[in-house]
């Protein structure tokens, strides 16, 4: 039968399992840290992905973690002090741990998968 778009019994669910086109479901939990982490990061070293990280972190990042990655960004005053980016042991991390602390948050840094692009997370 013919149904209109808001009629009872118009909307149909997907099958389960079903996966929307371009779109592959991120296969970490938030707790699988190690496993996320050997993730390989996918776009090359070019000037071109380096120039849009940075567009992007300026975008997304800067007004917690700072210009230079201190923690000292502009809504610090009104919120706890992320950690420095620039310390030894954020500096030795993955691309793959730093793509998914983007993607799944961590500590009070939200989950930003849905805000950026997972080609952007990359280059950030």
């Amino acid at each position: 039968p013919s149904y209109k778009a808001q009629e009872e019994g118009a909307v149909r669910l997907p099958p389960q399992g079903t996966v929307a086109r371009g779109h592959l479901p991120y296969p970490y939990a938030a707790d699988e840290v190690d496993a996320a982490s050997r993730q390989r990061n996918p776009l090359p070293r070019t000037r071109a992905n380096l120039v849009r990280g940075q567009d992007r972190y300026n975008t997304f990042c800067i007004v917690c973690h700072g210009p230079a990655g201190e923690g000292d960004g502009s809504v610090v005053p009104q919120f706890p002090r992320p950690p420095t980016l620039q310390s030894e042991k954020v500096r030795d991390y993955t691309d793959g741990r730093i793509f998914h602390v983007i993607t799944k948050g961590q500590n009070l840094m939200p989950s930003y998968a849905s805000q950026i692009p997972e080609q952007d997370r990359w280059a950030i």
